[in-house]
């Protein structure tokens, strides 16, 4: 991530195998990211124990603000703080992972990420957010994905940069 500047970056990472060609990717990115003197707030949601399941209860209040909120305040801290978020998860499915979408789900709020209070006009909240990256292997060739309209390219290039207060620009890289 060249910019010219310090950024802080959320890392989020998904892959359970640490030893994993993920992991030896993210062994680099990590590596390139201290190189530059980059601020990282490292997220890997297997080592954390992330729950992705989103319960009863938190559906029931994911319109309530604040109380959305409730058991996620730290990752809400975290998101809110970043400057740039890298994305790394392999394409399972022909998506994101279940642990990643619960995280997004669950994390990625109304009152948080987005203001739904006029909701003919979602309005986007991250204002630190300038810039999402995404790491992505796809294990088949470009066409599958393609033919099943390639959700982690738009999850990385359309969604995640459209909750920035100035949208944020956006790379891709999928393997």
């Amino acid at each position: 991530m060249r910019t010219g500047r310090l950024v802080k970056v959320l890392y989020l990472y998904c892959h359970p195998v640490p030893e994993s060609f993920h992991g030896a990717i993210r062994a680099e990115a990590m590596g390139g990211l201290a190189e530059a003197r980059h601020e990282v707030d490292f997220c890997d949601l297997h080592a954390e124990n992330f729950d992705p399941v989103m319960r009863v209860d938190q559906r029931r209040r994911y319109h309530d603000l604040p109380t959305n909120q409730l058991g996620v305040e730290r990752y809400v801290a975290r998101l809110c703080a970043a400057e740039a978020i890298i994305v790394q998860f392999p394409v399972w499915c022909f998506g994101a992972p279940a642990m990643l979408k619960g995280f997004l789900d669950k994390v990625f709020l109304p009152g948080v990420s987005f203001d739904m209070s006029d909701v003919a006009h979602i309005k986007p909240l991250l204002a630190n957010l300038k810039r999402v990256v995404g790491i992505v292997t796809y294990g088949r060739g470009r066409w599958s994905a393609l033919a099943m309209g390639d959700a982690p390219r738009k999850l990385v290039t359309r969604y995640l940069p459209r909750c920035a207060v100035v949208k944020a620009r956006a790379e891709f890289y999928g393997l």
